[in-house]
């Protein structure tokens, strides 16, 4: 019997593209999220993080007075493709896994032919709970597949990893614990296991409905679905201890939902363009 290939990474976070950023965090406050204070990055984007145990959400958005650089044949501009999404939609625009050396990551990319890009360093202020001033610093290494222009991948690296996870940020009303699962919606998902197993270091196996899924440490996962009508990333789940208690705070916040299985599901029309899972955390 054959066993599941398992990546050595894990999903750090979710880059969520909105165009108003008080008003993305208000939404998320209302799905029972603790939503973290405005970050600007040095070229102008500005984010709000939602912190999970092992990884996080980031909603961002274009402040005032950004100067965006612009893409270069071997630098990815973060900043750009940021703006460029938001001049089309709100929504997931990228997956993001965790790297012990970005470095070697974007070396790694170059030599399978998915990203000869130069890492991305950068470093920004933050603020404890306390209100206490901390440096933060990451670096970025990116992947991209040409024939998937509505979805963007990288690594991250951080330097000071105990500055920014924080069990604080990691109470959540609706009892959040980690990012589980994200979908990506493509008309050929065989067309991208080449790619996809490249970034996330272990072979995609096929699955239902002529799709895709790629496993990930904490048990991740990336599930690659058929769709001739849609591409890019359409879903993410997070997991949570009681569905029954989430069923009563959304419906006490008069906020649709739709029940299958083993979770609760808000739409992309509620959810700035992206739906959301919430998923019964396996007992362990």
């Amino acid at each position: 019997m054959s066993t599941t290939e398992i990546s050595d990474r894990r999903i750090d976070h979710l880059v969520l593209c909105v165009r108003d950023l008080d008003a993305a965090a208000a939404t998320y406050e209302r799905l029972g999220f603790q939503v973290g204070p405005r970050n600007r990055h040095p070229w102008g984007t500005e984010n709000r993080l939602i912190q999970f145990r092992s990884s996080y959400l980031e909603l961002i958005t274009v402040g005032v007075d950004a100067e965006i650089e612009p893409h270069h044949p071997n630098r990815f501009s973060f900043g750009a493709y940021v703006r460029d999404y938001l001049a089309r939609r709100e929504g997931l625009a990228m997956l993001v896994l965790d790297s012990p050396g970005a470095v070697a990551d974007a070396d790694r990319f170059a030599r399978a032919g998915i990203g000869a890009f130069e890492p991305f360093f950068f470093e920004r202020s933050g603020r404890r709970p306390s209100g206490e001033e901390m440096r933060v610093a990451f670096t970025l290494a990116f992947a991209v597949d040409d024939a998937l222009p509505e979805a963007a991948f990288f690594v991250c690296e951080q330097h000071e990893p105990d500055n920014f996870w924080n069990p604080v940020l990691q109470e959540h009303a609706n009892g959040a614990r980690d990012v589980a699962e994200v979908a990506l919606v493509t008309p050929q998902p065989a067309d991208h296991a080449g790619f996809l197993a490249a970034f996330c270091g272990v072979p995609a196996r096929e699955d239902a409905d002529s799709g895709l899924m790629l496993s990930l440490q904490r048990d991740g996962r990336l599930h690659v679905v058929q769709d001739a009508a849609q591409q890019g990333f359409t879903r993410y789940a997070v997991t949570i201890p009681d569905l029954d208690r989430m069923t009563q705070r959304l419906s006490d916040a008069g906020i649709r939902f739709e029940t299958a299985l083993d979770r609760l599901t808000i739409g992309p029309e509620a959810a700035l363009g992206v739906a959301i899972d919430f998923m019964a955390e396996a007992c362990t």
